[in-house]
């Protein structure tokens, strides 16, 4: 199956309104970003939550989602160089080698208690980011340093095409502590978030978990929808772009 071709939906918005594709709703410019020191990849980030606000049912956001759902994460892929995900959510939600050739999987862990016998890792596929102070055999493993004792994102985003050169685009996939720093940092370009028309309960966290109080304001580019009455939002960052 190929990503964003298999799913007709309906797009909501903007005008006109009527059927679309996802890779023609997901094609959109994802320029690098200036900072005080030059510039960073454009970094989206993907996450899906219920009506009520959940992320996870029984510690995993899969079954929250549904095919769409799924293709809408393998199209955002296509458009990214690098997926970036905390050690947490790669453990818990088993991430392997990803299905697109090329396609780099950075790991934050600030305690560097990572397994590299996973598939991840042993592919080639993945990689570690984690501060100065984590113990990661970096003979087993590429490891990106940015931080003393806790990563700094500004940073290992802006050092990111040591490890991948020519690095534009950048997915982040949480989980929410990974969501909140970079939210803190103001590093999310784009969020791509997926609403399921289920109300589950229970004690999850939301998309994002420890950011201070902050405002960050966003702007609406598309809002999909499916047969299965799930809606697929897209919002940029205000003057990003």
């Amino acid at each position: 199956m190929i990503a964003g071709m298999a799913s007709q939906v309906r797009r909501l918005f903007p005008d006109p309104a009527g059927p679309t594709s996802l890779r023609e709703a997901y094609d959109a410019p994802r320029p690098a970003q200036p900072t005080a020191t030059g510039t960073r990849p454009w970094v989206s980030l993907c996450m899906i939550a219920s009506l009520d606000g959940a992320i996870v049912i029984d510690g995993r956001s899969g079954g929250l989602g549904n095919p769409t759902d799924h293709e809408v994460l393998l199209t955002l892929r296509e458009y990214a160089d690098v997926v970036l995900v905390g050690a947490g959510t790669a453990r818990g939600e088993g991430y392997g080698p990803p299905s697109k050739p090329g396609l780099r999987v950075g790991v934050v862990t600030n305690s560097g208690s990572v397994d590299l016998s996973r598939a991840l890792f042993t592919s080639g596929a993945g990689f570690v980011i984690a501060p100065e102070s984590a113990a990661v055999d970096s003979d087993a493993v590429e490891v990106l340093r940015a931080g003393e004792q806790h990563v700094d994102l500004a940073l290992a985003l802006a050092r990111l095409s040591s490890i991948v050169p020519g690095v534009r685009a950048v997915q982040a996939e949480g989980g929410p502590t990974l969501n909140a720093g970079l939210l803190e940092a103001d590093a999310i370009d784009e969020l791509d978030l997926t609403v399921s028309p289920r109300m589950v309960g229970g004690n999850s966290v939301r998309v994002v978990h420890g950011a201070p109080d902050l405002e960050a304001r966003f702007e609406l580019a598309h809002l999909l929808a499916d047969d299965d009455q799930f809606v697929f939002g897209r919002w940029v960052r205000t003057g990003r772009g």
